[in-house]
C-alpha cells in the first residue's frame, strides 16, 4: 500500500521535531501536527522560560554582593512586566527557529489537533492522511488535584504568564519544578512558601544534596513547610486567597502554584482506535524501540513517562529516526548516567548513583564529600557553602555518582558526566590537575572519605 507519509509525528515538541528533521534528512517523506506551540513544554512554557526567569531571580544576590567588591550599586527596582515581555518575545523567536527548522528539513507542518483514525490513519483539520508509521509525542500536562477550591490554584503553564507579581506565593509539590519555582518566587521578592507533604522535597536525589538544599534555602529565608498538605483554597472579598491546610492552619497568599505531577497528554487523541496500551499510571506503553501494542504507532518523551527530560526525548527522537530509515547507524538510548540540573538557587546538579542508590545496589561505597563557602562569596556577609559529593565503589575505584549544590552546578556536572559515562575512577579524578582558583576544582581534590 502506498501511505500519504513514511512517518506523521503527532506533537511538535522536542522529541517529535527531532525524530521529523531527522527522518527526513534520512530521506523519508514525514509530517508532524502541533495544536498549540513549536518547541514543545521546554520552549512554551517549561525549562527555557523557567531558566530565564531564574537568571531574572538571581540578580537580587549579585546587587548584594556587589558592595563587597566596592561597587555602591543604586536603588533597584525589579518589573515584572519587562521580564515577561522580553520572555515572551525571546520564546517567539525560538518558535520562529523551530519552524524554519521543519519547513527547511522538507517536513510538512500541520497546524491543528491531529487524531488517530486507526493505526495508519491520522485525521486533522478535516482531513486525512495515511502513515506507515504513527509517532505519537504529545508529552505531558500539569495537573491541579481536585480539592475544594482548586480553580483558584495556577500551574506552571499559567506562571510564566501572570500579569504581576505576587506577593505571597504559596508553592506546593516537592519536585524540581517546586522548588524552581519557590527560587524564582522568593529571588524576585515574593513572600514564598513551598508546602510538602513528605518529609523532604526532591525525592530521589542525594539525600545529602537535598539536607543541604534545605539549610540554604531556609537561611535564604524561604518559609519551608513540609509534612503539610492543603484542604482547600477560599477566595476572599479583597481577592486574595485563604489556604486552609490538613492539619487546620490557615495561611494568606496571592497566589497558589501547583507542582504535585504530569499526566501524559493524550486528550482527544484517538487511542481507542488502536491496540495501544497504557500503563498503570497512564502513560503509553512502548517496548525498547518505542513500539507500542499496534506495531506501526509509536510513542516517545514525557508521554512513555519514562526519563521525562528534554535532552533524553532528543535522544529518543534521534534513535526512533535511525531505527526507521538509517539503521546502519541506529543505536539504542543509553539510560543510564544521565546528567541533570535543578536550577534551584543554589543550583543543583548530579550525574549517577545516589549514596542510597549504590548502597541500595550492593555497593560498598566510599563517600567524599566537601561543603565550603565559594571564594565569590568571601568579601561579601553571604553564608551560603557549596557541596560537592563523589560517590565511589570501594572495590573497583569507580565513581558511581557525582552531586553538586552550589552556582553553576549544572555547567559543572555536564563535563564531570562525560567522565562518569567514560568510567572514570577516583584515580582519574585524583590524577587530574584542577583548574584554580575554580570551585570545580574542589572534585579533584577531595582526597579523604568522610565514611573511612
Amino acid at each position: 500500500m502506498a501511505y500519504d507519509f513514511d512517518l506523521y509525528v503527532i506533537g511538535a515538541g522536542s522529541g517529535g521535531v527531532r525524530a521529523a528533521r531527522f527522518a527526513a534528512g534520512f530521506g523519508a517523506k514525514v509530517a508532524v501536527a502541533e495544536s498549540r506551540y513549536l518547541g514543545g513544554t521546554c520552549v512554551n512554557v517549561g525549562c527555557v522560560p523557567k531558566k530565564l526567569l531564574v537568571y531574572g531571580a538571581h540578580f537580587a544576590e549579585d546587587f548584594e554582593q556587589s558592595s563587597g567588591f566596592g561597587w555602591t550599586p543604586g536603588e533597584a527596582k525589579f518589573d515584572w512586566a519587562t521580564l515577561i515581555a522580553n520572555k515572551d518575545r525571546e520564546i517567539n523567536r525560538l518558535n520562529g527557529i523551530y519552524r524554519n527548522l521543519l519547513v527547511n528539513s522538507g517536513v510538512t507542518l500541520h497546524e491543528g489537533h491531529a487524531r488517530i483514525v486507526d493505526p495508519n490513519t491520522v485525521e486533522i483539520n478535516g482531513e486525512r492522511y495515511t502513515a506507515k508509521n504513527i509517532l505519537i509525542a504529545t508529552g505531558g500536562w500539569p495537573q491541579i488535584p481536585e480539592i475544594p477550591g482548586h480553580e483558584h490554584a495556577i500551574s506552571s503553564n499559567q506562571a510564566f504568564f501572570l500579569k504581576e507579581l505576587p506577593k505571597r506565593v504559596v508553592v506546593v509539590g516537592g519536585g524540581y519544578i517546586a522548588v524552581e519555582f519557590a527560587g524564582i518566587f522568593h529571588g524576585l521578592g515574593a513572600e514564598t512558601t513551598l508546602l510538602y507533604r513528605g518529609e523532604l522535597f526532591l525525592r530521589g536525589f542525594d539525600g545529602s544534596v537535598r539536607k543541604h538544599l534545605q539549610e540554604e534555602l531556609t537561611k535564604r529565608g524561604m518559609n519551608l513547610q513540609f509534612n503539610s498538605d492543603i484542604e482547600r483554597i477560599d477566595k476572599q472579598s479583597d481577592g486574595s486567597l485563604k489556604v486552609t491546610l490538613k492539619d487546620g492552619r490557615e495561611l494568606e497568599a496571592d497566589c497558589v502554584f501547583y507542582a504535585t505531577g504530569r499526566r501524559p497528554m493524550l486528550d482527544n487523541l484517538g487511542l481507542e482506535n488502536t491496540g495501544v496500551k497504557l500503563d498503570k499510571k497512564g502513560f503509553i506503553e512502548v517496548d525498547e524501540q518505542y513500539q507500542t501494542a499496534d506495531p506501526s504507532i509509536l510513542a516517545l518523551g514525557d508521554v512513555i513517562g519514562r526519563v521525562q527530560l528534554t535532552p533524553v526525548a532528543l535522544a529518543e527522537g534521534m534513535a526512533v529516526a535511525r531505527r526507521l530509515f538509517k539503521p546502519e547507524q541506529y543505536r539504542p538510548v543509553d539510560y543510564k548516567m544521565i546528567p541533570t540540573a535543578v536550577f534551584s538557587l543554589p543550583n543543583i546538579g548530579t550525574v549517577g548513583l545516589s549514596e542510597e542508590e549504590a548502597r541500595e545496589a550492593g555497593h560498598e561505597v566510599q563517600i567524599f564529600e566537601s561543603r565550603f563557602r565559594p571564594m565569590k562569596l568571601t568579601l561579601t556577609d553571604c553564608q551560603e557553602r557549596t557541596l560537592m559529593k563523589l560517590v565511589v565503589d570501594a572495590k573497583t575505584d569507580k565513581v558511581l555518582g557525582c552531586h553538586m549544590v552550589g552556582p553553576d552546578a549544572g555547567e559543572i556536572i555536564q563535563g564531570l558526566a562525560i567522565a562518569l559515562k567514560a568510567g572514570a575512577t577516583k584515580r582519574d579524578f585524583d590524577e587530574t590537575i584542577g583548574v584554580h582558583p575554580t570551585a570545580a576544582e574542589e572534585f579533584v581534590t577531595m582526597r579523604t572519605p568522610v565514611n573511612a
